[in-house]
């Protein structure tokens, strides 16, 4: 539900065809939501039929016909009811990066640092392209804080869990028998 919140969000603030939706997104949104295209069309189209959104064709000089869309009375009342749920909800995270942190003693500490030194090298650069963001005005100004935050976080973690590792050149080892899995 919150790529549908997404989208009668943004059209809540202005009628929009797709692709103007869609460049908002990558533009502004992009490390927020991994909507792709063809979801958000799908989308669109599913909350036209719910009576969510109405859609209009426009036509501007010798272009092809677009679909404007813009939200109806019931898309706000959708809207609200999600942002409702939203706002008031906590989703656990779950980061796959961190299975093989399970594992990382399976490798030798060099190859762990230099692995380790590529994620941070990653994080380090989605840090600068959200901090690269510029000011948006309203409320879309939390999510990027809010990215820019996480990633300092992460970062900072990435550091401190990088000095905490053994720095010797001794050979891959087994897990430690608190890790053993039972059989």
């Amino acid at each position: 539900m919150d790529r549908e919140l997404l989208l009668l969000g943004l059209l809540r603030r202005q009628e929009m065809h797709g692709y103007q939706l869609m460049e908002f997104i990558d533009r502004v949104l992009n490390f927020c939501t991994d909507i792709k295209k063809p979801t958000a069309y799908f989308l669109l189209d599913k909350m036209a039929e719910a009576g969510w959104i109405a859609r209009t064709e426009s036509q501007a000089g010798h272009r092809p016909p677009r679909q404007v869309y813009r939200l109806t009375e019931q898309g706000e009342i959708a809207f609200q009811r999600l942002l409702r749920a939203n706002l008031a909800g906590y989703t656990a995270l779950r980061f796959a990066d961190d299975i093989g942190l399970a594992f990382i003693d399976s490798l030798s500490p060099a190859e762990t640092l230099a692995l380790l030194g590529q994620r941070r090298a990653a994080l380090a650069e989605a840090l600068a392209a959200a901090r690269a963001v510029p000011p948006h005005p309203g409320s879309i100004q939390f999510i990027i804080e809010h990215q820019v935050r996480h990633l300092e976080a992460e970062l900072q973690w990435l550091d401190e869990l990088q000095t905490r590792l053994p720095h010797s050149g001794k050979k891959a080892r087994r897990a430690p028998k608190d890790l053993a899995l039972a059989h």
